[in-house]
């Protein structure tokens, strides 16, 4: 009977222990990290440190895949097709104010952003589906807006996909940098309605 006891006792620790192990275990890193850019630049500090300007217009969440000596665009990124642009989950952004993009309107919200490449434009969709992984089950009847913008190529190459914001003039664009592709996306704050940040 005791014997039987501590082979019972013994299998249940040993059961506990490795649960408990497994547990324990850590996610691997990913290769391509999850980050977030703001307008205004560094918003989060700037808000705890009374140092805000101007309000909050938008905040892109996206991951950034590297190179890793790949083509890119025409290859990775397929002409014709709909990128998530990013990795992982599809890259969403959230406007805090109701923005004009070129010849269009978005009203303040959460959208994915995907893109479709071409060789001279690149077709770029605010979609009203969130929290999606990449754009396996893009739906188009689901799109706030499409704008066609011209991609530029630079000498100066980016290996990690890269998004930030940027002011220029009245506008602020958000820059989209990887390999030597830069797409920039205008938005213009629509003014701002009396008693409604």
């Amino acid at each position: 009977m005791t014997i039987t006891r501590t082979l019972l006792a013994s299998f249940l620790l040993i059961s506990v222990v490795q649960l408990h192990a497994q547990g324990n275990r850590l996610p691997t890193p990913d290769k391509s990290p999850l980050d977030i850019s703001y307008y205004p630049p560094n918003y989060p500090v700037l808000k705890i440190q009374d140092k805000l300007t101007e309000p909050l217009l938008a905040r892109v969440i996206y991951s950034r895949p590297s190179k890793g000596g790949r083509t890119i665009v025409g290859d990775l990124v397929e002409y014709g097709q709909v990128w998530r642009m990013g990795a992982n989950e599809a890259t969403e952004i959230e406007l805090f104010r109701d923005v004009r993009i070129l010849s269009g309107k978005l009203k303040k919200g959460r959208y994915t952003l995907y893109a479709i490449p071409g060789q001279e434009l690149w077709t770029v969709i605010f979609n009203r589906e969130t929290d999606t992984w990449g754009a396996f089950r893009y739906d188009a009847a689901k799109d706030a807006l499409r704008v066609d913008i011209k991609p530029e190529r630079t000498k100066e190459l980016s290996e990690v996909l890269t998004m930030y914001f940027e002011r220029n003039g009245a506008q602020v664009d958000l820059i989209l940098r990887w390999d030597d592709i830069r797409l920039s996306i205008p938005f213009i704050a629509e003014p701002a309605v009396k008693g409604k940040g």
